[in-house]
Parts: C-alpha cells; structure tokens; sequence
C-alpha cells in the first residue's frame, strides 16, 4: 500500500548499501564455516533456522521482551484514536496498539510487515507527554513501519547475532569438550580458534554497519513523521522531554533496557552516558533538535 510519508530515497539507498555489504561479509563467513566446520548441510539447517525465526517472530519476540501487551480501543482509547487518525493520514493500515509497564519513557515499533506491525508504547512515556507531543512520537513510529525500517533492522541484526551464536558455542566446546587425544585435540584447538576469530570479525563488521543505518534510519524518521504531522515543534518537544526524563533515571535501572536501544525512539542511557557517534544507534539530541528546527523553517518558508 502507498502510504503518504514522502519516499525517502536516500535512506533507500543506505539501506540497499548496508544489506548488501553485510550479504556480501555473509557469504564470506558462511564460506569460511564451511572451509573449516566442513558440514555445509548443519551450517545452512541452522543459518535458516535462526533467519525464519528471527524475521517471522520479531513482533512477538519484542513484545515479550519488553513485557508489552496488546491493548484494545476499549483499554487505550486516547492512545488509539491518535494512531487512528494518524494512520488516515498517512493513508497506511493500523497497527496493533501495545503497553509496556516500564517507568522509562519511550516507544518502540516492530513486526515483519506494515500488517504485522505493532506500535508500542511505555507507561512512562502516556504520564509525560500530552496529546500533541504523543502525536510526534507515535508520527516517528509510523514513519519506521511505512519505510520498512522494522524488516530491514531486523535482517540486518540477524548477521550479528549468528556470529555472537558460533562464537559462544565454540567458546563452549572447548570449555567442555574432552575425550580427545592431544593430536586431536590441538587440531580442533586451533580449529575453534579460527572460528572464533571470523565470527569476532563478522560480529563487530556488522554491528559498525548497523549502527551507522539505525542512526540514519531515526533522523528519517523524525523528518518524515513531523512532516506528516506539520509541526515540528511535537516532536521536538517529546525529544527534549523524554531525553531529560531518562537522563535523571539511575544508570543501573537502565542497564537491562539498553540492549533495545536501536528499537527504542530515544536511547535509554542514563546522566554521564557517553559513547562515540560510532557506536551510537541513535544521532545526539542536538543533531535531531537541529534537523527538526531546520524543517520547522522550511515548512514556515510554504505556508
């Protein structure tokens, strides 16, 4: 379905780039997992497993994870009416409509398909924002859904996690294996090694790529959400909210909400956080502040 989001064919292209360069580091390691492990049948039995489960159960996988359930209109009507007349606008499907108990403020958006999709939002984040703010958070959700942002991370990731896979198993084999003689069993050594060694690669290859498309893939987002909306200022505000609110919550309540960053809309680190641009999945504040304000004085500029 054609959705009125305005296409963004740049994030089109760094999406086709990233796909392709970690298909082409892919079939690299699976090329050297053959070379080594010598059992290309297991290799692809699991590999396609791992793909099918990751791609076809991501919604219900997210949604567990970050403890949200589906809501009706009857239990969230505020909620579903905003995406109600959001998803009109932008002429798209709706999406499920979800609730995590969690205390920190934020949103997520996940499923395999615009007709999988869910939205989900914390109780954190329904106590912060008013109507307006809520209406540029949940505009940047609907934006990751209409330009497939959600199938596209979620194939992505899926390399990293293999590698993370085949390393930690072959860490254990060694831990436990026995039963060898030494000749053997310096063979396999090094043999485990080598293994290790490709998936340590691979893992850090694709976790610098992907992070350099989430990054992208949220100033679309913001851009393309407060365009639908027409006013900037929503999201901008939500941002400087939610940012400052998640700032003041203590570090070790954050930890076990940090390894979803890259779904969330706004990174849950805590005051005193700092990590390189490199390794971010999310721009700064202030880039998205500044982008928000620049198209707040286009948009001024055609009306």
């Amino acid at each position: 379905m054609r959705t009125r989001f305005r296409p963004d064919h740049q994030l089109t292209a760094r999406m086709l780039l990233t796909i392709f360069l970690l298909g082409l580091v892919y079939v690299v390691f699976i090329a050297v997992l053959v070379a080594l492990i010598k059992s290309l049948v297991a290799i692809v039995l699991v590999v396609a497993a791992l793909l099918f489960a990751q791609f076809w159960f991501s919604d219900r996988i997210a949604l567990y994870a970050m403890r949200a359930r589906i809501v009706t209109p009857e239990e969230a009507p505020q909620l579903h009416g905003i995406i109600d007349r959001l998803c009109a606008t932008a002429n798209m499907p709706k999406p499920q409509v979800a609730i995590a108990d969690l205390g920190m403020p934020n949103a997520f958006a996940t499923g395999r398909s615009q007709r999988r999709a869910v939205i989900a939002v914390t109780t954190g984040l329904l106590e912060r924002l008013d109507a307006d703010e809520l209406d540029g958070v949940l505009s940047h959700e609907l934006s990751h859904i209409a330009h497939r942002d959600v199938v596209v991370m979620t194939t992505a990731s899926f390399l990293g996690v293999l590698a993370g896979l085949v390393a930690r198993f072959t860490l254990y084999s060694t831990m436990f294996g026995g039963g060898r003689d030494r000749r053997n069993g310096d063979q396999l050594f090094l043999l485990i090694l080598a293994v290790m060694a490709v998936s340590a690669t691979v893992y850090a290859v694709s976790f610098l790529l992907i992070r350099a498309l989430s990054r992208y893939r949220e100033l679309a987002a913001d851009r393309a959400g407060a365009i639908l909306t027409g006013r900037p200022s929503e999201l901008a505000s939500a941002l400087t909210k939610i940012s400052g609110d998640i700032s003041r919550i203590p570090s070790r309540d954050l930890r076990t909400e940090q390894p979803f960053n890259a779904f969330f809309f706004a990174p849950a680190f805590g005051a005193g956080a700092s990590l390189s641009l490199l390794l971010s999945t999310h721009p700064s504040l202030e880039q998205r502040l500044n982008q928000l304000a620049e198209l707040a004085n286009e948009l001024g500029k055609e009306s």
